[in-house]
């Protein structure tokens, strides 16, 4: 008997959060469906290695390939089309604002349930206005657990649309390597101390927080720091301090190594505190103020219960010295005894018995769903404040305008020349979405049908 097909479609998030959630939850699907993973994340060419499933990248908006006007149809239809090709009965979005291109799924193939994994720790934003019309058009709301959940006073917090599971994570400890095998993995000394470095480089603020936290770390004896990235400005001015033993390994999942290291200095989004506190390994985060996630009351809720350090990311001297306290064995010692109270990251479990029942429900009423899209299109213009009335209607204003006049320099590459790529070898894909050619990533074994169909979707999409 075929197993049925699910869907999990991710946002192109700031992080690798979205992505990582739902492979996670992927891996747990395997046992009774075949799952497919769609992201307009980069980061989809690793999920092989997280959940071994199929995927497809989609381009994003920020992509620029088509204009904004074409790319909520071009979502839609693509996932349109591969729930034809598979026959799949659930889509997932795991985002923080289901995209009119989701949404509208139900409206062409009203049977299949639609679910909407909604992370919390919500910023106070204007999207708070649509969450409830937002919600009203799954057929399921889950919200993956967290750690710090009495810390969450955002706009989710004290709805009851939604299930809420224990925290998700990729983190397992059976899939772990312990200390010796996690540091000969990453080429490290097995008997000097290693630390691993994993914040944000490229703008100016993140910049100057990557050289206090370095900084802080001079005075930790043999100390092995490990990076992700080269710490180095777009100008090639280097951003680590002299005496410093810096490694950038590129490694993934990290969640499988994180036992090479006595210590980290990480941003406190969803992925990092449910990997490291998961981990037990002794941390410090710095929160990123950018995006709708408050990670700064995630950090907060870690340091108030001794599970981790945290600092007022604008305070480079507190950066500095916290950094340095994660030298103390005594420090490190407590927080890795703390986080073992913690519960265990066992949400994907939770998520996947979720959607085996949910195979079994029907899917919404139609009727229901078209008036509760109506609904939302006139919240999204007129229920968001004045201001936001007034930008709805000057950017569906500059919408009509450019429709009926493009610019002069919006050009594309014939439809035809579009590659039609129908791999999974993670360098291959990597080049192309570096690339700033228009490609249609397809499923391996894709139909005839299903191939003529994406073209048609490109032909409609793409400027001509």
């Amino acid at each position: 008997m075929q197993k049925p097909t699910i869907i999990l479609a991710t946002s192109n998030g700031i992080g690798m959060g979205h992505l990582t959630r739902s492979s996670a939850i992927a891996a747990e699907l395997k046992e009774f469906s075949d799952p497919i993973i769609v992201s307009m994340a980069a980061g989809v060419i690793e999920v092989p290695k997280i959940a071994g499933v199929q995927f497809e990248y989609i381009p994003g908006r920020d992509r620029k390939w088509m204009r904004r006007l074409e790319w909520d149809a071009y979502l839609r239809d693509r996932l349109v089309a591969l729930i034809d090709e598979t026959d799949a009965s659930i889509v997932s979005f795991d985002g923080v604002v289901p995209y009119p291109g989701i949404i509208s799924i139900k409206r062409l193939r009203p049977k299949v349930k639609l679910v909407w994994v909604r992370r919390g720790f919500w910023q106070n934003t204007p999207r708070k206005y649509v969450l409830k019309l937002q919600s009203q058009m799954m057929d399921l709301v889950v919200t993956p657990g967290d750690f710090g959940q009495d810390y969450d006073k955002g706009p989710t917090t004290n709805r009851n649309d939604s299930v809420l599971v224990k925290p998700i994570s990729i983190y397992k400890p059976e899939l772990s390597f312990n200390k010796q095998q996690a540091r000969q993995e990453l080429g490290l000394d097995l008997n000097r101390p290693a630390i691993l470095v994993q914040l944000g480089i490229g703008e100016a603020d993140l910049n100057s927080k990557l050289t206090a936290a370095l900084s802080g770390l001079t005075s930790w004896p043999n100390l092995q720091v490990v990076l992700t990235k080269d710490p180095i400005t777009s100008s090639g001015e280097n951003l680590a301090p002299s005496g410093l033993e810096i490694k950038v390994v590129r490694y993934f999942p990290l969640a499988n190594v994180l036992n090479a290291f006595d210590a980290a200095i990480c941003a406190a989004g969803y992925n990092s505190v449910h990997e490291e506190l998961a981990a037990k390994i002794p941390t410090l985060f710095i929160p990123n103020v950018r995006g709708t996630d408050n990670q700064a009351a995630r950090a907060k809720w870690a340091a108030d219960n001794k599970m981790a350090l945290t600092v007022d990311q604008s305070n480079l001297e507190e950066i500095r010295e916290n950094a340095r306290l994660l030298s103390s064995e005594e420090l490190r010692n407590e927080l890795t005894l703390n986080c073992a109270k913690l519960p265990q990251v066992t949400g994907a479990i939770d998520v996947a018995e979720i959607f085996k029942d949910l195979l079994n429900k029907p899917a919404k009423n139609r009727s229901e769903i078209n008036s509760t899209l109506l609904k939302l299109k006139l919240k999204n213009t007129f229920g968001r404040g004045w201001r936001r009335t007034a930008f709805s209607l000057l950017q569906l204003l500059s919408y009509a305008y450019r429709s009926l006049k493009p610019y002069k320099n919006e050009s594309s590459s014939n439809v035809s020349e579009i590659n039609l790529v129908e791999i999974d070898q993670r360098d291959e894909l990597h080049k192309l979405i570096k690339n700033q050619s228009p490609f249609e990533h397809l499923i391996v074994g894709a139909s005839t049908t299903y191939k003529n169909r994406r073209i048609e979707i490109a032909k409609k999409a793409y400027l001509k």
